[in-house]
């Protein structure tokens, strides 16, 4: 797939209209998936028609390059019109080969279109039943939140269990098939890079923040999916850095609506120290993430055009 970066950016940079871009982006990657999968199928036959045109005094009648790769096509296919038979040895096993050859095709792309689109199926289940308790599109301080004012504090640990479970599963379907990464969220305002965001900026409030409550899950939440974010940004050679994409007046008005909510915060100072250095370590490459894949828009992540607009206007 990462021939098709290119392709990608340059396409996504050149169309405006917001919804015309959301159009190809969700048509980019089903598209990309059915010519990959027919460039493979056409390699093999023109393969295979350059071997028969090679042993051509071997076939019945002696074909030409066009009637060579005619041939091959109809044996890769099984489809054995009988028009063009071989008569040597040779011939007789390359048929065979290519006969095989696609029916070895079929059950591969059989297969891999399974596992694809499982993954994809269960991806999406969690982002969109995540949207409904972080929002959509999905915010951290959301999530924390909504949690605080129904009171289910206590059942947030399950909701980072949960994923842990899912960003694992995520890191293994997107490595071994990154063309997921490309498949875009069928729902407005979701998208699977916002909800590994989301939780990672709730897991980081939560460590950094939020006194209450004990904070295991949400430390082995943020260890796995700075994990996958790390993984995935080494893979598509994404740039790296430090800073933590969040200006302190943001931590300010997210820590008072927390506060608001009846939850217990930690002294303003001390918490932006320690949140601005824990989300140092993956926030750059998140937005690396959430930009190249053009995500909507979400709370700290994706497109923060608005934030340096808001500052030069406030100059």
């Amino acid at each position: 797939m990462r021939v098709s970066w290119p392709v990608w950016r340059a396409l996504a940079l050149r169309i405006a209209d917001s919804d015309a871009r959301e159009d190809f982006l969700g048509a980019y990657a089903p598209l990309a998936l059915v010519g990959f999968l027919v460039l493979w199928a056409t390699g093999l036959i023109v393969g295979y028609g350059l071997i028969f045109y090679g042993i051509r005094t071997e076939l019945r009648p002696v074909p030409s390059f066009g009637g060579a790769l005619y041939y091959a096509g109809v044996s890769f296919l099984t489809i054995g019109y009988g028009d063009i038979v071989p008569a040597g040895g040779s011939a007789r096993f390359v048929s065979l080969l290519a006969g095989a050859s696609g029916f070895a095709t079929v059950a591969t792309v059989t297969t891999f279109l399974f596992s694809i689109f499982g993954a994809f199926a269960a991806r999406e289940n969690f982002v969109v039943t995540f949207g409904t308790r972080a929002g959509a599109p999905p915010s951290g301080v959301t999530l924390l939140e909504t949690y605080a004012r129904f009171g289910i504090m206590a059942d947030l640990d399950a909701v980072f269990e949960e994923g842990v479970r899912w960003s694992a599963a995520i890191l293994e379907s997107h490595l071994a098939y990154p063309i997921l990464a490309y498949f875009r969220s069928s729902h407005d305002y979701e998208s699977w890079v916002g909800a590994v965001g989301a939780l990672l900026d709730a897991s980081t409030l939560k460590l950094t923040l939020i006194e209450d409550g004990a904070p295991g899950h949400a430390k082995l939440y943020n260890e796995m999916a700075r994990h996958l974010v790390r993984d995935l940004t080494n893979y598509f050679r994404f740039d790296q850095g430090d800073h933590a994409g969040v200006e302190r007046y943001e931590f300010d008005a997210a820590r008072e609506r927390l506060r608001e909510a009846g939850l217990s915060v930690r002294e303003a100072d001390d918490a932006w120290e320690k949140f601005s250095a824990l989300r140092g370590t993956y926030a750059a490459s998140l937005n690396e993430i959430a930009g190249f894949f053009r995500i909507p828009p979400a709370q700290w992540i994706g497109d923060r055009s608005y934030l340096r607009t808001h500052i030069s206007a406030a100059k």
